[in-house]
């Protein structure tokens, strides 16, 4: 491909609207362009990274006998009802009536479609152990998109679905998922861990996160120092089977209001009284779409949403807007206090070490007021307690006791081992060998397409710009054509033209810049290898050879330009075969699916 004739609307500004590395690069290189809030337009470079990644999906999951097909991006309201997730799912599910007055929906993912197309083909159980997948476009209506692609409304997913006849053959399936999806990883160059995770709104009983380690990621991972132990943070318990508390005095009526103006933090607070976080008791209210509760924790500790909603019995709970809290609380947010909540909200509840506080501090229910010295007693009413707060650094393994500490990731993919629940629900049975009719036992697995590229962003930029990895990247090898002499534009037309001979994918800069110009939009672009042909290089006999990450910089002599860069090429694709089949190796292991 010729510079002067790509469509390569590079930016030199970077956007007020992005703030991740991925969303500023993504946007400044010309490879994506919003249309409107989560949703984008994919520029030829952009998409060719998007191919790329799903050309690796695809190696990896026809590796495993599974075969692609393509269902409708339309679903009818009656396969969701079926499952009972037409009301269950939530907001993200965008129905619409057509002009029958039928109700569908956009898909945001398929359990329904590809559940309803294998119980109308499969009788026996000769015909199962399969597995099928798609890449194909999704809407979830995300009430708050953001980081570019890494969290849109429309996006790219490989969503996979396999059935069995039995559970351990379901299990099979689901290891052999959890490897190629260790294998695709790898060789798209992400730093990995795959963690235990909540099953959501898709359900089973099993569920494995592939999250790409990154500073920026919105996912908090909790890892062992000693064991493999590895769980995203909103499953992971805060305290182990052998974990006591002493409780707290439970006597009243000792609590003094103090005047706090304007202290609406535990921060804040701390410092205005002189006491310690753990000092503090922290109310944090809530809904869940029906009613209100109030969560207690301490001044420390951070409330574990995920945690809260399975002990209320609800799918999720949101934080109570701030006009919600002054009309339950008669104060502004920050001064909440559970004294005398218990007749404004549907229940009390808090974490275990709320248990063991006395002579605490809380909000007072009274703006720019606060209580001191106060007791469980004090709350007047009945307190559930439960393991509701969110695991920090230092707190112990609950597998092998050792401490464990928090990285950020990015979700990448997520394996679930279904079961029957959809089987069962949608009447997806065959009859066994005895005769017997069965549910089939089911799996699904998805993987973010577009999301994988701007993770591989996360975790491969500079301050310069994009550091593609070989998989992803748009473009293998980068020509900069220097000057506008002759000899080096033919040079560098050789060469482009060879490399494309050899299977590379090559992006040739013949445009009339200044090589100032060129160089700049080279770092931006972060294709993998760079060749610099130039009139000065070609007097020398030798032009410059380098990757993007700096690893190689050589001088070459043109007539062994191609072979050198075809040969870096095949190297970094090589390691990445390579690595990828070391990490498919030990990762059943490092999940704890095999001992």
């Amino acid at each position: 491909m010729r510079y002067s004739k790509a469509f390569i609307p590079t930016m030199r500004h970077v956007p007020k609207e992005a703030t991740m590395a991925s969303h500023v690069l993504l946007i400044r290189s010309g490879s994506v362009r919003m249309l409107s809030k989560g949703i984008y337009s994919y520029l030829p470079l952009g998409w060719r990274a998007v191919e790329n990644v799903a050309r690796v999906v695809r190696e990896e999951m026809d590796r495993t006998g599974a075969q692609e097909i393509l269902m409708p991006f339309v679903q009818p309201a009656s396969i969701w009802q079926e499952s009972g997730r037409w009301d269950g799912f939530g907001p993200e599910l965008l129905r619409f009536k057509n002009r029958e007055g039928a109700d569908y929906a956009i898909g945001p993912t398929h359990e329904e479609v590809v559940t309803d197309l294998v119980r109308r083909e499969i009788r026996s159980y000769k015909q199962l152990g399969f597995n099928l997948y798609q890449i194909q476009t999704k809407y979830r209506d995300e009430p708050r998109p953001r980081a570019g692609i890494l969290r849109g409304r429309e996006f790219i997913m490989k969503d996979a679905y396999s059935f069995d006849a039995d559970a351990e053959a379901a299990q099979r399936s689901y290891e052999g998922m959890v490897v190629a999806y260790a294998r695709i990883m790898t060789r798209l160059g992400l730093e990995f861990r795959a963690v235990q995770a909540d099953t959501g709104a898709i359900g089973g009983d099993l569920s494995h996160e592939f999250q790409v380690t990154t500073p920026s990621g919105e996912d908090v991972l909790v890892l062992c120092d000693k064991c493999s132990y590895a769980v995203n943070v909103e499953m992971a318990p805060a305290y182990g089977d052998g974990w006591t508390c002493t409780p707290g005095e439970a006597q009243g009526g000792t609590s003094s209001e103090v005047h706090t103006p304007g202290a609406h933090t535990v921060e804040e607070v701390s410092s205005f009284l002189g006491v310690t976080a753990q000092d503090i008791l922290k109310t944090v209210v809530l809904h869940d779409g029906d009613h209100h509760h109030a969560a207690l924790v301490r001044g420390d500790r951070e409330l574990n949403l995920l945690k809260t909603a399975r002990l209320l019995g609800v799918r999720e709970v949101f934080l109570a807007g701030d006009e919600d809290v002054r009309r339950l609380t008669g104060a502004d947010v920050g001064f909440a206090g559970p004294c005398g909540l218990e007749k404004k909200v549907e229940s009390i509840i808090a974490d275990r070490e709320v248990e063991g506080m006395a002579g605490f501090v809380c909000g007072a229910n009274r703006t720019d007021h606060h209580l001191k010295d106060v007791h469980l007693g004090d709350i007047g009413a009945d307190v559930r307690f439960a393991d509701l707060r969110k695991v920090t650094d230092g707190d112990g393994c609950p597998r092998c006791g050792g401490p464990i500490h928090t990285e950020k990731g990015i979700e990448g993919g997520q394996t679930f081992y279904l079961g029957t629940i959809y089987s069962e629900k949608m009447d997806a049975t065959f009859l066994d060998s005895g005769g017997k009719s069965r549910a089939v036992e089911m799996g699904c697995y998805g993987i973010g397409i577009t999301r994988l590229v701007a993770a591989a962003i996360e975790q491969h930029h500079d301050e310069n710009g994009i550091v593609w990895p070989i998989e992803v990247a748009p473009y293998q090898v980068h020509v900069l054509q220097l000057g506008a002499g002759e000899q080096a534009a033919a040079e560098a037309e050789r060469i482009h033209d060879e490399l494309e001979r050899e299977g590379l994918d090559v992006l040739l800069d013949d445009r009339k810049e200044r090589p100032g110009v060129k160089f700049f939009d080279a770092d931006l672009l972060g294709i993998p290898v760079r060749i610099v042909v130039g009139e000065k290089g070609l007097k020398q006999g030798a032009l410059e050879v380098k990757t993007r990450d700096g690893s190689i910089s050589e001088s070459i002599p043109p007539s062994d330009v191609v072979g050198r860069a075809a040969g870096i090429v095949s190297d970094l694709r090589d390691e990445a075969l390579r690595s990828a089949g070391e990490r498919a190796g030990s990762i059943l292991k490092e999940t704890g699916l095999q001992k």
